[in-house]
């Protein structure tokens, strides 16, 4: 669209942030009184995330008597969102039935993780000037998902199913002739590798999986030949961790000399999301942090992960914003495995130094960590 220098200043004046350059100039540490911070060394936005939110508001600058849509939320960041609905643009998710009252006339954005093949035939035969931001780590995953239907294996999937990135994913395998798995967790993969290793009850395999699973999936058929992929934004070493359960299980049944007609893994781990981890393991192990804080939406999955790492190492505290930091005393978080923010007391040690880790998921912009910074500051300055 060739408008990146126009709205330069404007992502500038909405998402960066002065202090957070200070702080990475100052080796990625910030003093103030009591108060020292760490902060990890990759956190906020990514490329891709960047790039999705840029080529959203060149949108908007490049149809101003246009209506935009996006299909859903930009990146996971309840912030950047209202930004843009500021801007006039509007969510489809908002409106039941609103891809049917669109026209030729009409701009949609296609946010990072993708969208369904079904909604995208849907708004090409809706005639609209379509907006793809998909991440290229998106895009590299369907790549080998479309290679693993083409060949005739199964897409194993390890992500959410009901994430965006996922059901996208999931479309691409059917779209090319193929059939999907999508597992969450090592419990899920265990079930799977139990049948893959000794058959059952295929009936009980299918009713656990429930919407998991490609629509006529036959687990006797469609678990003999299979292919690993992931969701970009999941936990790299739970990626890694099914893909050797699922190797195992076929080695077992078929013999590793057959191994290869019936087991398939590439790389489509992101690499921006595995920097984001490597660095705030390399945190918690180098610094001497008292307690982290991870700042990001409640629904990135990128985020959650984040805070999973730390809760095992730390005190650690997943807020969604720097309103979150309520007083020196209250804290509003999300717990490390749970759905419901909690509000809690006692949070912050009122007395003595402290050090503090904190980073942030792909979809969080710097100026909300900025402002964490500063509420943090004024809260140790006048802790007693």
């Amino acid at each position: 669209m060739d408008l990146k220098q126009a709205v330069a200043g404007l992502l500038a004046d909405s998402y960066h942030s002065p202090l957070i350059e200070q702080i990475k100039a100052d080796d990625f540490t910030y003093r103030a009184g009591r108060l020292t911070v760490h902060l990890a060394r990759e956190f906020g936005f990514c490329y891709g995330v960047d790039r999705a939110v840029d080529y959203a508001y060149q949108t908007r600058r490049r149809f101003p008597d246009r209506n935009v849509y996006l299909t859903g939320e930009i990146i996971h960041n309840p912030h950047v969102n209202d930004q843009l609905r500021t801007m006039g643009v509007r969510f489809l998710g908002d409106t039941p039935g609103a891809v049917e009252g669109l026209g030729a006339d009409d701009v949609v954005i296609l946010p990072a993780f993708g969208v369904t093949m079904g909604l995208l035939q849907q708004l090409e035969r809706r005639g609209c000037t379509l907006i793809d931001t998909t991440c290229g780590s998106v895009l590299n995953v369907w790549k080998n998902v479309r290679r693993y239907a083409e060949g005739g294996y199964t897409s194993v999937i390890h992500g959410k199913v009901w994430h965006e990135e996922t059901q996208a994913t999931a479309s691409q395998a059917v779209e090319y002739g193929g059939r999907y798995l999508v597992v969450y967790d090592n419990a899920e993969a265990t079930a799977a590798c139990d049948y893959i290793r000794r058959g059952g009850d295929a009936a009980a395999v299918l009713a656990r999986f429930g919407n998991a699973v490609s629509p006529g999936f036959d687990p006797d058929r469609d678990l003999q030949r299979i292919g690993l992929a992931n969701q970009t934004t999941m936990l790299m070493s739970e990626s890694l961790a099914i893909e050797k359960m699922f190797k195992a299980a076929i080695t077992e049944r078929y013999g590793e000399a057959n191994l290869a007609r019936h087991f398939q893994a590439f790389d489509t781990i992101c690499s921006a999301t595995q920097d984001r981890q490597d660095a705030v393991v390399t945190l918690l192990r180098e610094k001497p942090i008292d307690l982290m804080i991870v700042i990001g939406g409640y629904n990135s999955s990128n985020t959650c992960n984040l805070a999973r790492i730390c809760a095992a190492e730390r005190p650690t505290f997943h807020i969604a914003d720097p309103e979150c930091l309520v007083s020196p005393d209250e804290i509003r978080h999300r717990p490390v495995g749970t759905k419901t923010e909690l509000t809690v007391t006692g949070w912050l040690p009122r007395q003595g130094p402290i050090s503090l880790g904190l980073t942030s998921g792909a979809s969080t912009p710097d100026n909300l960590v900025g402002e964490a910074v500063r509420k943090l500051t004024q809260f140790t300055a006048s802790a007693t």
